[in-house]
Formats: C-alpha cells, sequence, structure tokens
C-alpha cells in the first residue's frame, strides 16, 4: 500500500501540475494586470472593513477562516521538507508561487462569491468550487457536464478534507509534543479529538469565533519569534538570501556550488509545498470566502489574494529563517539519504535525517536551550488545529453540496454526523501514524484539489475579470462597490439577483 500510495502521489504530482499551477498565476497575474500587486492597499482595506451578519461572517472572519486552512504544518514541517529534499531555493519558489497564486486565489475566491447559495436549512452562506462549476454554466447546453465536474470536486474534496489531509496536522502536532515534551501519541490523539469534537459540531459561527480568535494570535507570535531569531542571527540575513536565491536558480558559487545539480528538485519542492501552505489554486479559499457578507464578491477576492502573502511570505518565511540561519537542516538528493548540501552548525545525526519540524525546533534551541521545543510544540498545536477545523468546515460544506438537493433532513443530519466521526477518527490515526505515509496521502489529496480547480478556473474566469472591472470602476467614483449581476452581464448569480431584487423592493439587506 505504501508503495502505491508513493506512484500515486508522484503521477499526480508530476512536473504537468506545477507547470499547471505556476503557468495559470502567470496568466491571471497578466489578465488581471497583477491586481495582487495593484490592489495591495485595497487588500488590507478590505480585511478590517465590513460587519458579519445572522447569514454571514464578517471579512476578517472569513480571512481567519481561510488562513485557518492555509497557515498550518505546511508552514513548519513543509518548509523543513522542501528546504530538506529541494535545497534552500525551495523557499524562493515557495514565494513566486505565493506573488503569482495571489491572482489565482483572486479569481477562485471571487467566482466563489459570485456564485454562493444560503442554506435554506441554517440560512448560512455556502459556496466552493463545486457550486461555481455547476452554476457558471447553468443555462447552457454543457450543463450537465459541469454538473457532474462539480460533483467529482465535491467528492474528492470531502475524502480530502476529513480522510487524507487530517493525518498530517494531528501527525505533526503528536510528534512535536512527544519530542518536547515525551507526551505519548496516543495521549495526544485523545485530547485533539476531544477538543476538535467540541469545536466542529458548533458550526460555521462557532468555527468563525474560533479561527478569528486563535489565528491572529497564533501567527503573530510566531512571527515576533523570527524576528527575534533574526535579530540574534543579524549576520547571517545576507549569507541566507545569497543561499536562497543562489539555490533557486542553481547559481555555482562557493559552497553553494553543490545545489546546481537539483534546481528542478528547488522548484518541484517550493511549488508543491507553496501550494500545500498556501493553497492558491486548490479551491480551499472559496470555501471561507463564500461565508463573508460583503457587497461585492471581488472584495473578498482581494482578502483572499492577501492572505496568501500573510501565509508564505510572513510565516513560511519566518520559519525558513529559523532553519537557515542556525544551520539546523541538511538537503538529501533523490535516495532521500545522501547529504548533498550542509548548513553551518552541528546536528545530531537523529535531526540531520529527519526533514521537519524538528528543525526550526533545534534552531531556536540552539539560541535558547530548551525553549525551541516547546515553542514550536505550541506554535504547531495551534497551527494544526485551527487547520483541522478549517478542513471539517470544507468538507462539510461540500457534503452539503452532495445531499442538499435530499428532502429528508435527516439525511443530512446523518451525514454531518458520519463526516465528524470520520474526521475525528482520521486524527486519531494520523496521530499515532508514521509521517512518511501521511504527508504522501495529504500531498495526494492536495494535488487531485488543485488539477480539478485550476482547469475548472481557466474554464470560468471570466465573470471574476467582470467584477474586478467592476470594483474598480465604482471605487474610482468614489463609491462603496455594490454587486448588480444584470449591469455588467453575469449570469446564473442567483443569491445576487435577489440580493438586488430585495433592494429594489425597498428590504433591508445585510451590508458588507
Amino acid at each position: 500500500m505504501s508503495a502505491f500510495i508513493d506512484w500515486l502521489n508522484g503521477v499526480v504530482w508530476s512536473s504537468a501540475l506545477v507547470y499547471l499551477c505556476l503557468g495559470a498565476g502567470v496568466y491571471f497575474t497578466i489578465r488581471s494586470r497583477a491586481v495582487q500587486i495593484r490592489q495591495i492597499p485595497a487588500i488590507f482595506k478590505q480585511m478590517f472593513t465590513g460587519k458579519s451578519s445572522n447569514e454571514g461572517v464578517s471579512s476578517f472572519q472569513a480571512l481567519a477562516i481561510s488562513l485557518a486552512g492555509r497557515v498550518g504544518v505546511g508552514n513548519i514541517a513543509g518548509v523543513a521538507t522542501a528546504i530538506g529534499f529541494g535545497g534552500p531555493g525551495a523557499v524562493v519558489w515557495m514565494w513566486i508561487s505565493a506573488l503569482l497564486g495571489a491572482s489565482t486565489s483572486y479569481v477562485e475566491s471571487t467566482l466563489g462569491q459570485i456564485f454562493k447559495e444560503q442554506d435554506p436549512r441554517t440560512g448560512e452562506y455556502r459556496g466552493g468550487p463545486a457550486f461555481y462549476i455547476e452554476k457558471a454554466y447553468r443555462h447552457t447546453k454543457a450543463r450537465g457536464l459541469f454538473k457532474v465536474y462539480g460533483m467529482v470536486f465535491a467528492a474528492v474534496t470531502v475524502i480530502a478534507m476529513s480522510f487524507m489531509l487530517p493525518g498530517i496536522q494531528s501527525n505533526a502536532i503528536s510528534g512535536a509534543v512527544e519530542n518536547a515534551w515525551s507526551v505519548p501519541t496516543w495521549g495526544t490523539a485523545i485530547a485533539l479529538v476531544i477538543i476538535l469534537g467540541f469545536i466542529v459540531v458548533g458550526g460555521i459561527k462557532r468555527i468563525a469565533h474560533f479561527a478569528s480568535l486563535a489565528v491572529p494570535f497564533m501567527a503573530v507570535i510566531y512571527i515576533i519569534a523570527a524576528i527575534a531569531v533574526t535579530i540574534i542571527n543579524a549576520d547571517q540575513i545576507v549569507p541566507v538570501f545569497q543561499l536562497m536565491f543562489n539555490s533557486a536558480f542553481g547559481i555555482d558559487a562557493g559552497p553553494e556550488a553543490a545545489f546546481g545539480g537539483i534546481i528542478g528538485m528547488a522548484v518541484q519542492w517550493g511549488v508543491q509545498r507553496g501550494i500545500y501552505s498556501n493553497e492558491a489554486g486548490q479551491g480551499t479559499g472559496p470555501h471561507a470566502a463564500s461565508a463573508a457578507e460583503v457587497s461585492h464578491p471581488s472584495k473578498q477576492g482581494l482578502v483572499q489574494a492577501g492572505s496568501v502573502y500573510i501565509d508564505t511570505l510572513f510565516v513560511c518565511s519566518a520559519t525558513a529563517f529559523m532553519i537557515l540561519s542556525t544551520g539546523m537542516y541538511r538537503v538529501f538528493d533523490a535516495d532521500e539519504t545522501t547529504i548533498i548540501g550542509t548548513g553551518r552548525g552541528q546536528m545530531v545525526e537523529e535531526i540531520a535525517a529527519t526533514p521537519g519540524e524538528k528543525w526550526p525546533q533545534a534552531g531556536l534551541d540552539s539560541m535558547i536551550h530548551g525553549f525551541g521545543a516547546s515553542f514550536i510544540a505550541i506554535s504547531i498545536f495551534l497551527f494544526a488545529l485551527t487547520t483541522i477545523v478549517a478542513y471539517y468546515y470544507m468538507a462539510e460544506t461540500n457534503l452539503v453540496y452532495l445531499l442538499g438537493k435530499a428532502k429528508n433532513t435527516f439525511v443530512l443530519a446523518v451525514g454531518k454526523r458520519v463526516l465528524q466521526l470520520l474526521i475525528l477518527i482520521a486524527v486519531a490515526v494520523g496521530a499515532m501514524s508514521a509521517s512518511g505515509s501521511a504527508w504522501a496521502l495529504g500531498d495526494i489529496g492536495v494535488g487531485l484539489m488543485a488539477w480539478l480547480n485550476i482547469i475548472g478556473i481557466l474554464i470560468l474566469q471570466q465573470p471574476a475579470f467582470k467584477l474586478l472591472r467592476d470594483f474598480e470602476r465604482q471605487t474610482k467614483l468614489g463609491l462603496d462597490p455594490v454587486f448588480e449581476p444584470e449591469k455588467i452581464g453575469v449570469r446564473n448569480a442567483d443569491f445576487w439577483d435577489q440580493r438586488v431584487a430585495r433592494l429594489k423592493a425597498g428590504e433591508a439587506v445585510p451590508e458588507g
């Protein structure tokens, strides 16, 4: 089974997917005239404007839900793995994938907002790739094909988010906790199941409240720790940047010459771990974006573009500097055993042989003995816990999509309980499993979703760019942008058509 998982992972994450991710980012950047750069002031303004309602969460809460999914083990253990098998240059390719991926995130999240729905049972907003894939071309001859496509994406997402991905997060938590405090993995598994069981049964409102409190706190504390490392190792700032860029582009310069032969691995691991971390194009961001209460879909599209920056340029970079500036890393060749590059400093063989959360733990420990293991364990616990919560929300959204037409509410209620049980079992099993198999399974889930979603948004992209032009036109006029589908020729945006009709009828609607 392990050999089959590794083979399937290699098929899903072939060079074709790497090129697709980068190519889509380049194309959307050109098509949007670099919206992720031009609109940086608007991106950060929209993060903190808008209010929640009985139906939807605020822009900031939606950002927090999205960051809960993005900021996880990929920002710590994932960065270490990328460096271990792609060299320090993998970090640069993570930055490049984030910069380009921010435009992809804008497109997919704006589409999520355009084609969102209001759950008739709970009143909450729901949306995501399955919804926009089905609805965008609902009145065309190809509607049946797109409906099947949407159902396939929903099914893959339910499986990935409830079975394939949670194990990575819980595995990293148990490993970090065991390394820091010698707590057995089964003890961590039990604690995680109890905590998550309380959170996930509370629905989107409880998830949003939890994420809006936990995510900013953990991210700020983690970045502060990275700044402290930077100050202590100020003499390493320039050498670390030289190391990363020389490795990223295969520049044979001094001790970095050994990295010239693995430039392809730097690109692959940088893009792969970049997408795992920031999730741009994977299709996860639109789920959180769709839950937001806004007056114009582009508002939340911009917010989600900004979340990619926060995830990769801040949090991932913090981890990379902790590892590289302290020399607590090694680089391995394709057989995963031979060291072809070494960093500054001495490491015990156990740490050198296991790229993961132990590397930043060792980096911090090298400066303040006994601090690194505990700090990284706490960080991973918070990062991964919020990510698992976000996974459940996205799995439930797609389950509702698949079962939403069922008239018997009992079927949907049972389905949710089965999903909750499945994700709790996956968390418990993942916490007590070997890390290698957990990562391979998670990569397959991420890759399958990315294949389906990126192809989908390349086909469905037009409405997102119509809204971008509309948003910028209204902003230039000094207006608070409001979306009226008919005015700009967007079809099948049922929620927004109904919202406009209510406004014209003089009814009050939530403001965002």
